[in-house]
């Protein structure tokens, strides 16, 4: 069971034993089991090439999650790439700190590996209330 940061683009992000180790439990909560996850931070243009070539958009993103798994399996496989610049806007745009911005999408991604999709209005608001309830537990501990 691993969780990996690959850093391309600088980002501060504190506390990373705790990250790791609260998404174990978020897997856990979720019903799922994880085995790896490895999260990319990256700039926009590098997302930006990745959601061209492998999902035909052409536009920019803050996280473009890759489910890796075995579907005959349990054990959750999967790559988190996202874009710290978008971050940094979207936390301007929202008014929120950029660390808590930065978890929110981390946990988003995680939890589309966790089978939660964001495709119909209802699907967004049951995520946006897991991102909430995760984010306030990890503030909170």
């Amino acid at each position: 069971m691993s969780v990996v940061f690959h850093v391309l683009q600088p980002v501060v992000l504190k506390k990373r034993k705790f990250l790791k180790l609260f998404l174990h439990q978020l897997f856990r909560k979720e019903g799922k089991s994880l085995q790896s996850i490895d999260i990319i931070f990256c700039s926009d243009e590098y997302l930006l090439e990745i959601n061209k070539r492998h999902l035909q958009h052409d536009y920019y993103t803050d996280i473009i999650t890759f489910d890796l798994s075995d579907p005959n399996s349990n054990q959750t496989i999967g790559e988190l790439y996202i874009s710290v610049d978008r971050v940094k806007d979207n936390a301007i745009f929202l008014q929120t700190k950029f660390s808590t911005e930065l978890l929110r999408v981390v946990f988003h991604g995680a939890l589309h590996l966790s089978g939660f999709k964001d495709k119909t209005s209802n699907d967004i608001k049951r995520m946006r209330e897991k991102e909430n309830e995760y984010l306030s537990l990890y503030l909170k501990a």
